[in-house]
């Protein structure tokens, strides 16, 4: 059986990634990427970001060089969030957790439709970042998912 994923959103737009001067790039955590690796799963960048969380936030995480969702352009309208579908696509039926700032019932909604495996869509708060709460939440439902 394949490793569950964890899709990572990033709440900053990559205003400057190559001279590495974002204003936001202070709030990264280092402490995280120990954390994130630590997870019994597969870690993936699902931010718009791109490459450059690559290149930018997997060296200040002290991460390796994650896959990343290449989105398509989206004319995605109504209530559903415009990652939902690609993020279900790239998942091909393997358990998986997001981790978003954007994540509605809508999102909730479909995926349980839509996927055959399980899936856990938390939600994080844009101002705290991932806390000690988020960790265990998707910790323990990792485990649970095996």
């Amino acid at each position: 059986m394949q490793a569950s994923l964890v899709f990572l959103q990033v709440s900053m737009s990559p205003s400057n990634p190559v001279r590495d001067t974002h204003p936001l790039l202070h709030r990264v955590d280092p402490e995280h990427g120990r954390r994130l690796e630590a997870l019994p799963c597969d870690l993936v960048w699902a931010t718009t970001w791109m490459n450059d969380a690559n290149d930018v936030l997997a060296p200040r995480l002290g991460l390796p060089t994650l896959p990343v969702v290449d989105w398509p352009d989206s004319d995605e309208v109504g209530v559903l969030h415009w990652k939902t579908r690609g993020l279900v696509e790239w998942a091909q039926g393997r358990p998986f957790v997001w981790v978003d700032d954007e994540i509605s019932d809508a999102d909730q909604q479909w995926v349980s439709t839509h996927h055959p495996g399980p899936a856990l869509l938390h939600r994080v708060d844009p101002r705290r970042g991932l806390t000690e709460h988020d960790f265990t939440v998707i910790e323990s439902w990792l485990r649970r998912a095996r």
